[in-house]
């Protein structure tokens, strides 16, 4: 009788023996499930390394989900306690344990992390455990000294609290090695000790994974900074607190011409970065949330030379990359904090659901069994496919799980993620919800949006289901951080269950259906009612200008920002074409004398 739970993938990772610290040597056990891997190495710096892999077991362990008072676990404690009475106060923790083992076992269970050994780096990557942060350490050959084993491939290791606690006490002044295999050198004395970790890994988790890999595909190139600049950013947050109800964002102003600004929230604090002038082609402002999710690099910070940023868009996952003499790190991270399902539905339609046959994506792995690493020019002439077919190819292996995209480098490089293939079909979709709402998208119709200041997106649709001959009326205010609000829909699901069970797959769709929009937008639409934002930034402060149209009638408001009332001016049209014509000069001017369009901010 299987015991697969709905929704997880079962995984069983095996090792001869725990991960351990000994006499400098950190030995790191790989999975005897796996294809073998091999590494014995000295490591020329021995102070860095260990920070690096601290930093990843900082990541793996984080959890900054917001998390709301539950006293369940209390309750059974002290149940539990009182039936305990006349006995030591461990015999009660120790059946607390034993209840929460058996009820929430990933309480405390994490995924070890994935360890990918290439002719040019050693390559680990982890998860957290809320699923919205990725991380990936490459370490190159040049941190090494002559290594006197080298086997390529992918597996597990062990990461355990023990491991963590041995990396704690390597130092400078002795000498450090690295060992990584199934059958190394060993720590211990007697028989084998063999460590077996059976665990049903929830099926968000390693969509996200996969994600990460699709979603580096999308990061426009990097904005450069200087470790301080990041530092700053880290001491400000780290001195100050957030504020309820106030901003909680990073936001990054690209003006072309001029250097890229950080202002941190709520208090505006500017911070100017020394990266070149800004090469896009229009202003814009990009802001990031979950900004507290960047100090999981303070370790790594002091020995980085160099930090780059990589932008997807506001609310949209973000790439910090460090690099330092022998290594670097990549850290992702998604839109906010929060596990949100309505972020995440609009980011996923940026991905592709299918991509490349069968075959191509063959070819393509074919020749990266052979290289281990390559770059999509080489393999489109290595395979004969076009540049177009090969990038498709290699984002569906991504979402596969066999290949990964490495930021730091610029290159793709093979590697399986799990010992086993995955089961695309069921990590395509979160539920049978979300699937029908990727169906429905084409015939969403009749939609209203209205972009309000301050508030965000509201927008009203029809969604006509020809399976049940009903048509329903969707609605849903987006705001600029991504969070949906003001949600309904005329269907049974939601008057029966309202968010109970999640969203319906009409409330899903027209969020899909906007965030498809959002990304090939045609300025030749036809607009009637529609708010736009601009800031603009001097020695005096913030100034905001606000642009309405709703048919005929236009409105302009303007002032300093956070000032209680902006001036106003309401202009009425004869029709409701010089309305849009007067709205889009006045919106092409702005942005001809450097405002910044802020209207998701």
């Amino acid at each position: 009788m299987s015991t697969e739970e709905p929704g997880r993938t079962p995984i069983t990772q095996r090792y001869r023996s725990p991960s351990a610290v000994a006499e400098s040597t950190v030995q790191l056990m790989a999975d005897v499930q796996r294809d073998p891997v091999r590494v014995e190495a000295t490591v020329a710096d021995p102070v860095a390394f260990r920070e690096a892999l601290l930093g990843l077991a900082d990541v793996v362990k984080s959890d900054l989900r917001y998390k709301p008072r539950d006293r369940t676990a209390y309750v059974a404690w002290t149940r539990m306690k009182q039936r305990s009475v006349g006995l030591a106060t461990w015999r009660a923790q120790r059946d607390y344990f034993d209840w929460l083992a058996r009820n929430d076992p990933l309480a405390w269970y994490v995924l070890d992390p994935v360890v990918t050994v290439h002719p040019d780096a050693v390559l680990f990557e982890v998860f957290s455990k809320d699923e919205g942060t990725y991380a990936q350490l490459r370490l190159d050959r040049d941190a090494f000294g002559e290594p006197e084993a080298w086997q390529c491939g992918t597996t597990n290791i062990d990461f355990s609290d023990d491991l963590q606690e041995g990396l704690k006490r390597l130092r400078s002044y002795r000498n450090t090695s690295l060992s990584i295999g199934s059958d190394a050198v060993r720590l211990t004395t007697g028989d084998a000790e063999v460590v077996e970790k059976r665990v049903q890994v929830p099926d968000t988790w390693l969509r996200g994974f996969l994600q990460v890999q699709s979603s580096v595909t999308l990061a426009r190139a990097g904005l450069r900074l200087k470790p301080i600049e990041l530092y700053n950013v880290l001491r400000h947050l780290r001195l100050h607190g957030d504020s309820k109800g106030q901003g909680r964002a990073l936001r990054v102003e690209l003006t072309p011409g001029q250097v890229p600004r950080l202002v941190i929230e709520p208090r505006e604090v500017v911070i100017e970065t020394t990266s070149g002038p800004y090469a896009g082609l229009r202003s814009e402002v990009i802001k990031i949330w979950g900004r507290r999710r960047w100090s999981l690099i303070r370790r790594m910070l002091p020995f980085a030379r160099e930090v780059e940023l990589h932008l997807v868009g506001s609310g949209l996952p973000s790439f910090l990359v460090l690099r330092a003499p022998g290594m670097a790190m990549t850290l992702g991270l998604t839109g906010f904090s929060a596990a949100n399902w309505a972020r995440s539905l609009q980011f996923d339609v940026l991905l592709p659901r299918a991509g490349g046959t069968p075959a191509e994506q063959t070819q393509v792995l074919d020749v990266l069994r052979q290289d281990w690493v390559s770059d999509a020019a080489t393999l489109a002439s290595r395979t004969g496919l076009s540049t177009p077919q090969t990038i498709a190819a290699l984002q569906a292996a991504g979402q596969n799980g066999w290949v990964m995209f490495d930021l730091a480098a610029g290159r793709i490089r093979l590697r399986p993620l799990t010992a086993k293939p995955l089961d695309a079909d069921d990590l395509a979709y979160r539920n049978a919800r979300e699937r029908q709402a990727h169906d429905l998208v084409p015939v969403v119709r009749s939609v209203k949006e209205n972009l309000v200041y301050g508030t965000g997106i509201e927008l009203t649709a029809e969604v006509p289901v020809a399976s049940e001959q009903r048509e329903y009326q969707p609605k849903l205010t987006v705001a600029p951080d991504g969070i949906v609000r003001n949600i309904s829909c005329t269907c049974h699901l939601f008057r029966t269950q309202g968010l109970k069970q999640g969203p319906c797959a009409h409330v899903m769709a027209l969020l899909l259906w906007h965030a498809e929009r959002s990304q090939a937008a045609d300025a030749d639409d036809v607009l009637r009612v529609e708010t736009r934002t601009f800031s603009f930034r001097d020695d005096e402060g913030e100034h905001i200008t606000t642009l309405s149209i709703d048919q005929r009638q236009l409105q302009v408001k303007w002032g300093p920002r956070g000032a209680e009332r902006l001036r106003v001016q309401n202009l009425w049209f004869d029709t409701v074409e010089d309305a849009q014509s007067a709205y889009r000069e006045r919106t092409a001017q702005l942005e001809r004398k450097g405002w910044l369009d802020a209207s998701a901010s």
